[in-house]
């Protein structure tokens, strides 16, 4: 690749997530041009492909990798369907920026650590956009600073307006509570041990069978506890807050009150519907330091054992949810290349 050439990237996976990362680094980021879309649904592919100068549509990730005038990788397929294109991407040693989950499950997450380890040098960012969001880095780099103290409590509450209709039980812990899994893991620099998940009696409002509420504790090697109340179908509106509580004071993000107005004898405010909108910023971010960093030869931000530690942590936590009881979580020794 010349680092003064556009970083020419391949999008696998062209559903929501996917056409939206093809939106964001054709008009948003610069340094960057998407040269190649996938999907299995050739039709939505050479729709999205159509829409941007020079890309090509294809059917086959391992085909898009294969083109001459492909530098880097991104992947927002689902996620049983990574693994395959992470490892065909290191086939051709390309750097990817992985949506999460890196994997669904720790096993297949630690086959992509083996195959990345065996190239000798990191190749993945996963895409936990919350470490790039203004809130967190700001909260993020108050903890660095010690002034507060030791962090004891992290309080979360992650709220949709509704849950998709193929959503399980399980999905609020894999596909949502993984985003405070990483954020905990992040911000407090702890790994987690264990998790517990209390299941209130379910909202009316969400659809039969599914378990929703869910109140989540994590346990930490830093001694510090972590809860997660997870509510995807609030009703109401797109949430994501997060208070630390330490030694000497406490720190709050995402209340949201950047604009309240008062009329009319009331006072209030708007709260955002979906996550594209509450992390934009974030999202352009994140992309933005993947480019310029992988244009200039190096890889940053959340790693593949981030991955696969998110992945373990959910795997305790959706056994956590079916048996009712305490689960500890199992990791392997952290290899040298993510020290």
């Amino acid at each position: 690749m010349n680092r003064r050439e556009p970083l020419r990237i391949a999008v696998i996976g062209t559903g929501r997530m996917g056409a939206d990362h093809v939106r964001r680094i054709d008009r948003v980021v610069s340094g960057a041009r998407v040269t190649a879309v996938v999907d299995i649904d050739a039709e939505r592919a050479k729709a999205v492909a159509a829409g941007v100068d020079g890309c090509t549509a294809h059917t086959d990730p391992a085909a898009a990798m294969a083109a001459a005038d492909v530098d880097a990788v991104l992947i927002a397929s689902s996620g049983p369907a990574h693994e395959a294109a992470l490892l065909t991407a290191f086939e051709h040693d390309l750097p990817v920026l992985c949506e999460k989950p890196l994997t669904p499950d720790a096993a297949s997450a630690l086959r992509v650590m083996e195959a990345e380890q065996a190239l000798g040098h990191r190749r993945v960012q996963v895409g936990f956009m919350r470490r790039y969001d203004t809130e967190y880095a700001r909260l993020k780099a108050l903890l660095e600073t010690g002034r507060l103290g030791r962090p004891l409590m992290l309080h979360n509450r992650h709220r949709n307006v509704a849950s998709p209709p193929f959503f399980t039980s399980a999905m609020l812990i894999t596909d949502s509570v993984a985003h405070e899994v990483d954020a905990t893991r992040w911000l407090l620099g702890h790994e987690i041990t264990a998790v517990t998940v209390l299941r209130p009696t379910p909202s009316a409002g969400a659809p039969e069978g599914l378990t929703d509420p869910q109140f989540v504790v994590l346990e930490t090697d830093g001694g510090a506890l972590s809860d997660v109340e997870i509510f995807v179908n609030c009703g109401f509106g797109y949430q994501v807050q997060a208070e630390v509580v330490c030694e000497r004071g406490t720190a709050r993000i995402g209340d949201g009150h950047a604009l309240v107005t008062s009329t009319a004898g009331r006072w209030g405010g708007t709260i955002t519907q979906d996550w594209t909108e509450r992390f934009a910023q974030a999202y352009d971010d994140e992309i933005q330091t993947w480019v310029d960093t992988t244009r200039r030869g190096g890889i940053t931000g959340p790693s593949t054992w981030d991955g696969y530690a998110a992945a373990a942590v959910c795997e305790a936590g959706v056994r956590a949810l079916e048996s009712g009881v305490r689960v500890e979580v199992d990791l392997v020794e952290k290899p040298a290349l993510y020290r």
